[in-house]
């Protein structure tokens, strides 16, 4: 009999699917971040219990495009800065992904608040462009031009802090207590350029992103770096006060239970 693909594999297999995983040569992306102070009681009312807010009301947005073969991808993440138990780091609300791979594994492994959309980094000559959108919207524009080289920085560690759970099937929760995960990023950098420009953030109901305003912003780069990714369960969280949030994750949260009749699909 053929081999059944939706079948069991063996044990030799999930190894080497592992093995190969976890030996991934380094990806370099070419990305433009910006950052910039906002409103201190608006970036505090994003943050689900127990993060807490940092000294500085700062939000930051990635915007970047991976120019893998085959596959180029678009990548991008809108956070602000958060703490937990000792630990300063970054609260991402949105992560638009261009393709459902890069999606996937984000969402279901660490809890990162995925959604396809369109990413992307634009440049001619000086000049930079670079564009988050979905449904339509771009609801973030950075717009600039290179005004310098910046020195390299050396190897830097970033934590992102997301939360994974599982909405419960009746609609009324959780399935289980979600948790708190600690994602923390080696980063590396070959290229950094400073970029003179602006910050447009535009009204969307889908990603209200413009409720957290530019009120001063601090710096805009261009550079091409590379990094690594590893998480962990920081503690189980209350599910009583994380359910007021989870509207954050999706575009409408009564989705979650639009799923199609058996055998539609």
């Amino acid at each position: 009999m053929a081999r059944v693909r939706y079948g069991a594999r063996t044990e030799a297999e999930i190894a080497a699917s592992r093995a190969a995983g976890s030996k991934l040569p380094d990806i370099w992306s070419t990305g433009v971040v910006a950052l910039w102070e906002s409103d201190p009681d608006a970036v505090a009312a994003v943050l689900p219990p127990p993060l807490k807010p940092t000294a500085r009301p700062l939000v930051r947005v990635n915007i970047s495009k991976v120019d893998l073969a085959g596959y180029p991808l678009g990548a991008g993440s809108f956070a602000v800065a958060a703490a937990h138990d000792g630990v300063e780091g970054w609260y991402p609300l949105v992560m638009p992904m261009t393709h459902e791979r890069a999606l996937t594994g984000g969402r279901e492994v660490f809890g990162e608040p995925k959604k396809l959309g369109e990413v992307a980094v634009e440049r001619d000559g000086l000049v930079v462009r670079a564009v988050l959108a979905r449904h339509g919207i771009a609801f973030v524009e950075v717009r600039g031009a290179v005004s310098g080289a910046l020195p390299l920085p050396g190897p830097v560690r970033k934590t992102d802090f997301y939360f994974k759970f599982l909405p419960a099937v009746d609609g009324s929760g959780f399935d289980a207590d979600p948790v708190l995960v600690h994602c923390v990023r080696d980063e590396k950098v070959r290229k950094l350029e400073r970029v003179t420009g602006d910050v447009v953030l535009r009204e969307s109901m889908y990603d209200p992103v413009a409720d957290l305003p530019v009120r001063r912003l601090l710096e805009i780069t261009i550079g091409e770096k590379t990094t690594d990714q590893k998480g962990r369960v920081a503690e189980r969280v209350s599910a009583q006060a994380l359910l007021p949030y989870i509207h954050q994750r999706y575009d409408d949260p009564r989705q979650i239970l639009d799923g199609p009749p058996e055998g539609s699909a």
